[in-house]
């Protein structure tokens, strides 16, 4: 798992600029900070940042081949979960190897199948290869977009990173934020291929993007793709249950300290139990972590997401599957830390707005760091299984936009924070809509099906194509600012291609969410956790927390000429701040935050806004 950064340019001798590279590079250290490399030919400059994960000496990058006709250069992140095989398959092809890395078989992959790579590999990457004997840059994505991977053309190449900000180290990339950028923010439908940031883009999940001086090509090598499925309920969850086993220990390979993060859910519980069972047989014990807030568990008040507190659920499993287990405890002064505010949107290079769901996650991941390197984590269980509430509620599912929209509360008054002139130019509701017709128009289907079944179809693509790219991005920014590789077991594309082509009622066979997730993995959960309803990620309910942002929003109004104020409505911002805490809405506490991220993120990034 690393950071990766380039400038590719067919008219400079980038041999005169490595100066700038190293800048690019130096920005990825939170990334990689055990090692750090960098190779320069007069058309393309690659940077890289290592976490050591596997064969720690030989893995180093950049690494690169010679061939009669030119080098071959690459820098990747990521983790390809059959290497063994591939290199097995390239060995039996006469390729020799000098280390025991994935890196090396992926490059020696390229060097075999070139671009068709992508097809024979089965992880999460990004990486990008110089090839000097067609002098042109080919960047590739993992199918479900989990490692992070950005581009900016310029007049004579293309500068790339794994994160905006390495890109925008480069003085050829502007800082600018438009108008689309902004409406993205506010919006929450993940357009595939935004950035944020004016001109720049992003290389979409399962997709080939080549650079060469004729310009940028680009092609998709994977999509979700509509099959009929025969098999029948005991085959499905038999199905499921062995891909569930073989990528749980797949994806426990790696030659440092393991832990799987363990909220108490149906997701988390599941990896946990088949990684427990793995280790078990290795004699091992397993490391599981979780984060939970002072008084929470027993001054818990259900809500419209939450109707227990995950305490319990985490202790049951912990103790059935006999895990060294950890909670990491938070309180209002360590979740509104102005630090760690500043560390999270560092990270992310955006002002998201997520609050304590943010710097609580990455104040986890920065306490599991100390003790493991690498963590398996049950994110995208409830896109790819249809779990979220959501999904079962009538009006959500059939209203004329996004599920998670139309059920959440005050979704659509998140932008009330902003002046009237910026909510008006930016229409986010129009955004959405046509985002929605755009997102629907993509939706394949199979011969036969029932009009529900076709919805529900529409749904769960909408998911996998969307909302879920959201949250692995904000996984991977939150635990790579640390230098913690967090897996996704979910997010194989074997299991994804499977049970996405299973019907509605196949998914929900017993009655409830989950089904074919719950049967397949009864075997390792506790019956409080199989029976358990679907809990998201915790939320501090401290009264403390919402004390903590008005005082800091007071100093922001105290400021008159706050580059805040060219977004944020200052009486808006100044009645919430007067206002009783008992007071305070779910959308106000999260305009709070927002606020609160605007004004840390323009002393950061020092952007230039372009309205209108």
């Amino acid at each position: 798992m690393c950071g990766i950064t380039g400038w590719v340019s067919f008219e400079e001798d980038l041999t005169q600029r490595r100066e700038i590279l190293d800048a690019m590079t130096e920005t990825m250290s939170c990334r990689g900070p055990d090692d750090e490399g960098t190779w320069v030919a007069p058309h393309a400059a690659l940077g890289h940042r290592r976490l050591a994960i596997i064969d720690l000496p030989g893995g180093r990058q950049p690494m690169s081949l010679r061939t009669p006709n030119g080098e071959i250069a690459m820098v990747y992140s990521g983790e390809a979960y059959n290497f063994t095989e591939l290199r097995a398959q390239l060995a039996g092809l006469g390729h020799k190897f000098e280390t025991d890395s994935d890196t090396e078989v992926v490059l020696h992959g390229y060097l075999e199948w070139g671009e068709a790579v992508a097809d024979h590999l089965n992880g999460m990457y990004a990486f990008a290869i110089w090839d000097a004997r067609d002098e042109k840059l080919v960047m590739i994505r993992d199918r479900m977009g989990i490692k992070p991977f950005y581009y900016y053309p310029t007049r004579d190449g293309v500068l790339f990173g794994s994160e905006p900000k390495a890109i925008l180290a480069n003085p050829l990339a502007r800082k600018v934020v438009d108008t689309d950028g902004l409406r993205e923010l506010f919006a929450f439908v993940k357009t595939p291929g935004w950035s944020f940031w004016k001109g720049m883009y992003e290389v979409e999940p399962g997709t080939i993007v080549r650079v060469d001086a004729s310009g940028t090509h680009t092609r998709t090598y994977w999509k979700l793709d509509a099959v009929q499925h025969t098999d029948d309920q005991e085959t499905t969850v038999a199905r499921v249950r062995e891909l569930m086993t073989d990528i749980v220990h797949r994806q426990l390979v790696a030659d440092v300290p393991r832990c799987v993060l363990l909220s108490g859910g149906l997701d988390s519980s599941a990896v946990t139990g088949l990684a427990a069972a793995r280790l078990a047989e290795q004699g091992e014990q397993l490391r599981t972590f979780s984060v939970d807030f002072f008084g929470q568990e027993e001054n818990f008040k259900p809500d419209e997401m939450r109707d227990t507190p995950d305490s319990p659920f985490i202790r049951d499993v912990s103790k059935l599957v006999g895990s060294a287990h950890k909670d990491v405890m938070l309180d209002p002064k360590a979740l509104t830390d102005p630090e760690v505010r500043r560390a999270v949107i560092t990270a992310r290079d955006i002002p998201a707005g997520l609050g304590d769901m943010d710097s609580s996650l990455y104040l986890l991941f920065k306490a599991i760091r100390g003790e493991s390197t690498v963590a398996l984590s049950g994110e995208s269980a409830d896109e790819v299984f249809g779990g979220y509430r959501w999904f079962h509620d009538e009006a959500a599912r059939n209203a004329d936009t996004f599920p998670w929209l139309a059920f959440q509360t005050g979704m659509h008054e998140r932008s009330n924070m902003l002046r009237t002139d910026v909510r008006d130019n930016l229409d986010v509701d129009s955004y959405i809509a046509d985002q929605y017709k755009t997102a629907i128009a993509q939706v394949e289907h199979v011969d036969g099906a029932s009009e529900f079944e076709q919805r529900m179809r529409t749904v769960c693509h909408l998911h996998l194509t969307r909302f879920v790219r959201m949250l692995l991005d904000r996984k991977d920014r939150a635990s790579m600012a640390v230098g913690l590789e967090v897996r996704v077991p979910f997010c194989d594309h074997r299991l994804v291609e499977y049970v996405y082509n299973t019907p509605w009622s196949l998914k929900t066979f017993d009655g409830r969410e989950k089904s074919l997730l719950r049967h397949a993995t009864k075997h390792v959960l506790p019956p409080s956790v199989a029976d358990r309803v679907k809990s998201p990620y915790p939320s501090t309910q401290d009264p403390g927390y919402v004390v903590a942002l008005q005082q800091q929003a007071k100093e922001v109004l105290a400021a008159k000429d706050n580059p805040v104020f060219a977004l944020v409505d200052r009486q808006w911002l100044s009645d919430a701040v007067a206002a009783v805490p008992d007071s305070i809405t779910t959308v106000t506490r999260h305009g709070l935050d927002r606020v609160l991220d605007l004004h840390h993120w323009f002393d950061i990034y020092q952007p230039e806004l372009q309205l209108g």
